[in-house]
């Protein structure tokens, strides 16, 4: 199909973005020996997870549904691939069967891994099944997102030097760690510096460790060189086997939500436009984080207006782009743009692939998204981006969700 018969919301995700990043993790993993996962809670479009599996080692998952779907859908046609999981504790109903599905698996704390020893065990010592505790560096480089900082003071995630015991325990052969939040490689190098402050007596003592995601390799600007370098020198002073697990470096810049306008509001500060997308259903992290997406087209507004050196933004008119729920904060963003949009005009958010798919509801009774996938080159007739429509969702979403 063709963008003109697409409906909207639409997440749209861009199949030779995907690939362009694939390719430079796959390069990283090349020349590092390191290996990288997918973190399936940034992105979990399964339609193209054999092309993702095609440069990846694996996955990781945030519990048994990621696990499963991974067990089901990571492969190539002739090689299946790495299923991580780790969740800060386990059912033990589910224990089971994640033992039977994952390759390697996570524990936070010394209870939990003594809880479910007597079910993770035998998968150990068979060699099916490789197992690591997530420790807590205590190492912060984050700055303003205390929701997304595993190092936050009361951190719940990984366990405190102060905590670990004298040796590790029989049967974990890794250590894990998950700090970072979209940063570059510095964090990374300074975090790794504070484990091996706290954590140092044990690294000679692991086979693998997993220095986590939120490591934005893809992104311009991301020293890729410096990366390459750090995992090389570890690699080389301690021996073990790394794995990253990033998500939004997979997907990033990769993705866009395509959204009409139902209507506009003359509000006593500027125009409102109301869409048939909303922040709380269909991108979730807007209000969470918060943050202002990109629009193509336009700039976020600022209260003191900056304009370019020529004068060309003196012009630009805000808008503020809000959904059509009940929700009074269900507010997108404010944007200046070159003209105020019409009724039935189309406009489309950038970065829609991470964090969102996975996260978005259907509160109000919003309906959810189209999710399409734009094929890589062009229709020969045409010369046209050819769209394939992979899910649509209506009402039975809705109320099966329900009771």
């Amino acid at each position: 199909m063709k963008f003109g018969e697409l409906k909207t919301p639409a997440y749209i995700v861009d199949e030779a973005a995907i690939r362009k990043n694939l390719e430079i993790l796959h390069e990283v993993q090349e020349e590092t020996g390191c290996k990288i996962l997918l973190a399936q809670k940034a992105f979990s479009m399964f339609r193209i997870y054999p092309m993702i599996a095609e440069y990846l080692a694996g996955t990781t998952a945030s519990g048994i549904y990621e696990a499963k779907l991974a067990a089901e859908e990571f492969h190539t046609e002739k090689e299946t691939r790495e299923n991580h999981v780790f969740e800060p504790a386990y059912k033990t109903d589910e224990m089971q069967e994640l033992c039977g599905i994952c390759s390697h698996i996570y524990f936070n704390s010394i209870a939990q891994l003594e809880l479910h020893r007597p079910v993770w065990d035998p998968y150990e010592k068979a060699g099916r099944l490789k197992v690591a505790l997530r420790i807590n560096p205590e190492h912060s480089t984050q700055e303003g997102h205390a929701i997304y900082d595993p190092c936050a003071p009361g951190s719940r995630l990984g366990i405190r030097r102060e905590r670990f015991p004298e040796r590790l325990p029989t049967g974990v052969s890794g250590l894990h760690f998950h700090t970072l939040c979209e940063q570059g490689v510095e964090p990374l190098i300074e975090t790794f510096r504070a484990v091996e402050e706290r954590f140092g007596d044990y690294l000679s003592k692991i086979s693998w460790i997993n220095l986590g995601g939120g490591h934005h390799i893809t992104v311009d600007g991301y020293d890729v060189v410096r990366l390459k370098e750090f995992l090389s020198s570890i690699r080389d002073r301690y021996g073990f086997e790394i794995y990253l697990e990033p998500g939004e470096a997979i997907a990033i810049h990769a993705g866009t939500l395509i959204t009409t306008v139902l209507d506009v509001v003359d509000t006593e500060d500027m125009p409102t436009l109301i869409l048939d997308a909303s922040a709380a259903c269909h991108m979730p992290d807007v209000l969470e984080m918060p943050y202002t997406p990109p629009l193509f087209g336009a700039v976020p507004y600022q209260e003191q207006k900056t304009s370019d050196a020529d004068g060309e933004d003196e012009d630009l008119k805000p808008v503020r782009l809000a959904a059509r729920t009940c929700l009074a904060g269900d507010v997108i963003g404010t944007y200046r743009m070159r003209e105020v949009p019409k009724v039935g005009d189309i406009l489309t958010f950038g970065d829609m692939a991470i964090y969102s798919m996975v996260k978005n509801n259907t509160f109000n009774g919003m309906a959810l998204p189209d999710i399409v996938l734009k094929h890589e080159g062009k229709a020969e007739d045409t010369g046209e981006a050819e769209y394939e429509l992979v899910r649509r969702f209506g009402y039975s979403d809705f109320k099966n969700r329900l009771s």
